[in-house]
């Protein structure tokens, strides 16, 4: 790491900047530019350029995909917040939660539940993250199709590893992930007596 490296992250006091100063320090995170710039982001809004629009069309396995429902499917995130960070996508291209059939909505809603059951079975997180960022200008990394974030957290998952060392700890692979989940949400879902 060089003196420069250094610099870019450390901690800086708002009271040594202008402005109203306040309580918090800052910790600056050049290495998220890649991700935040648009790196694995489609060039457009289209269907033929998303990234959810084509999943359904790969393998499971490929696609990360951990289950198919009707109307909709639920996909390991490719860029996870927590290990075990689950998306929710509808398979119809719309970007707003507003644009959902009824049915679509409640299979989104319903697959969010399970998905929070089968993940509680597989690494018993003490908590979770629910959301769907609406807009761009909200944080959607890919705002042109809907997706509910379902993430799994635990006491203590925080730390200073991915502004420090520019890493992430997530302690299985992602193939190896969908895998478990997968096959817990057969099991939870498979009708009785099977």
């Amino acid at each position: 790491m060089t003196s420069g490296d250094q610099d870019s992250r450390r901690a800086e006091r708002a009271g040594d900047h202008p402005g109203v100063p306040d309580a918090f320090e800052r910790l600056w995170t050049p290495h998220r530019m890649v991700y935040v710039g648009g790196q694995d982001k489609p060039e457009d809004d289209g269907e033929a350029a998303c990234p959810f629009c084509r999943t359904p069309s790969r393998s499971d396995e490929d696609g990360l995909v951990v289950h198919r429902g009707a109307s909709a499917y639920v996909v390991l995130n490719l860029y996870p917040y927590n290990p075990g960070h689950l998306l929710v996508c509808p398979y119809r291209h719309v970007a707003d939660l507003t644009e959902l059939t009824d049915d679509e909505r409640d299979e989104v809603g319903a697959l969010t539940a399970t998905a929070m059951r089968v993940v509680r079975g597989v690494s018993a997180p003490d908590g979770f993250n629910l959301g769907m960022n609406q807009g761009a200008v909200a944080g959607a990394g890919i705002a042109a199709h809907l997706h509910q974030h379902v993430v799994p957290r635990w006491n203590g998952d925080s730390n200073f590893l991915p502004v420090v060392a520019r890493t992430k700890a997530l302690p299985q692979v992602l193939g190896e992930t969908r895998d478990l989940l997968a096959a817990a949400w057969a099991a939870a879902t498979a009708p009785e007596g099977i």
